[in-house]
C-alpha cells in the first residue's frame, strides 16, 4: 500500500529473512508494468520469473472497484438517489438550487479528499463519492438550465466536448483509459473528472431526449434501459471495445436512474407512482449501503486469496 507516494514490496520467495524493496509511486508503476502496456508484472530472481497476473494486480492495487453486476446496481441506484435527494433538498426543504449546490459541492470536496487519502479501493469512501458526485453533476446541469437559461442541447454539446477533451488528455498522458489500471492518483483524478462530466452529460442529454420527445417516466426508463442493453449486446456478442462500452453505459445509467427516480417519486398526476422523494431516497440509500457492504466483504476475501496464491510479493505500507 502507499503512504506519501512510497510503495514497498516484501519478497518472501528467497531464503532467510524477508527483504523489502521500496519505490516512489512513479518508479513503482513503471517497474510493476502498470502503464497498461503489459499484462503482467515480473521479477527475475536466480533465472526464475515470478509474475503477478493482471486480475490480481487489479484486486490488490486498483483504486476503483471491479466492474460487476453489483457495480452497475449501485451506480443506477446512486444516480436515482442523486436525483431524488437533490429534489428533496431543493424543493421539499426549500433550500433552493444555489444553496443546495454549494452544500453538496462542499460535501463532495470533503469526500474526494478522503478518497484520495486511501491507498486502494475502499468501498464506503468510494461509493460515498459516487453518490455525492451524482448529485453535484445533476445540480451543475440544473443550474445551467434553470439559473443561466442555457438550452439543454447546448449543455449536452458542452459536456460532450469537455468529456472528449478529458479522455484525450487522459489517454495522451497515461496511454490507456481502462478503469482496471487506476493505480495512481493522477489517473484517479482523470477518472473522477470524467465521472463528474458523465453525470452532467447524462443529465443534459437525458432531459433533452425526455423533454424533447415528451416521454413519460415509464417510457423513458424503458428507452434508456434498452439503449444500455444494446451496448451490452455489442460488447458481449460482437466484442465491441470494452472501454467505449463502459463509458457509454456509464453515461446512459444517469438518465436511466433519473427516470426511475422520477417514476417512483413523482405524483400520479405527473406520471409517477407517488412514493415521494424522501422515501425513495431512504430506501435506495439502504440498498446502496447493503450492496456496498457486500462488495467490501467480497473484495477483502479476494485480496486474501490473491495474497495467498501469490506469496512471492506482498504489499505493505512504507515506513
Amino acid at each position: 500500500m502507499a503512504r506519501g507516494a512510497r510503495y514497498c514490496l516484501r519478497d518472501h520467495s528467497g531464503e532467510g529473512s524477508a527483504r523489502w524493496t521500496c519505490f516512489s509511486e512513479k518508479s513503482f508503476i513503471s517497474k510493476a508494468g502498470f502503464c497498461g502496456c503489459t499484462s503482467r508484472w515480473s521479477r527475475k530472481r536466480g533465472g526464475m520469473t515470478n509474475t503477478l497476473p493482471e486480475h490480481v494486480r487489479t484486486i490488490l492495487f486498483n483504486r476503483v472497484p471491479e466492474v460487476t453486476v453489483a457495480f452497475w446496481v449501485i451506480k443506477v441506484l446512486s444516480t436515482t438517489t442523486g436525483e431524488t435527494f437533490a429534489d428533496y433538498l431543493n424543493a421539499d426543504l426549500g433550500l433552493g438550487l444555489s444553496l443546495t449546490t454549494w452544500i453538496m459541492g462542499g460535501l463532495l470536496i470533503i469526500a474526494l479528499i478522503a478518497q484520495f487519502r486511501t491507498r486502494r479501493y475502499t468501498s464506503g469512501v468510494y461509493w460515498t463519492v459516487v453518490v455525492l458526485i451524482s448529485i453535484v453533476g445533476t445540480l451543475i446541469t440544473d443550474n445551467l438550465t434553470d439559473v443561466l437559461g442555457v438550452e439543454l442541447w447546448v449543455s449536452t454539446l458542452i459536456f460532450a466536448a469537455l468529456l472528449a477533451v478529458t479522455f484525450g488528455i487522459w489517454f495522451a498522458r497515461e496511454h490507456t483509459l481502462s478503469i482496471h489500471t487506476i493505480f495512481t492518483r493522477r489517473r484517479e483524478a482523470f477518472y473522477w473528472i470524467a465521472i463528474l462530466l458523465t453525470f452532467a452529460l447524462g443529465t443534459a442529454a437525458g432531459d433533452l431526449i425526455s423533454e424533447g420527445m415528451g416521454l413519460g417516466y415509464l417510457v423513458g426508463t424503458i428507452l434508456f434501459a434498452a439503449l444500455i442493453g444494446i451496448i451490452a449486446i455489442a460488447r458481449f456478442a460482437f466484442n465491441a471495445n470494452v472501454v467505449f462500452c463502459f463509458w457509454a453505459a456509464y453515461i446512459l445509467t444517469r438518465p436511466l436512474g433519473a427516470s426511475i427516480g422520477d417514476l417512483l417519486s413523482q405524483s400520479p398526476a405527473d406520471g409517477g407512482l407517488g412514493i415521494g422523494a424522501t422515501l425513495t431516497s431512504i430506501v435506495f440509500l439502504i440498498i446502496i449501503v447493503a450492496v456496498a457492504a457486500h462488495l467490501h466483504v467480497n473484495v477483502r476475501r479476494q485480496r486474501h486469496v490473491a495474497a495467498a496464491e501469490n506469496p512471492g510479493w506482498r504489499l505493505a505500507a512504507a515506513s
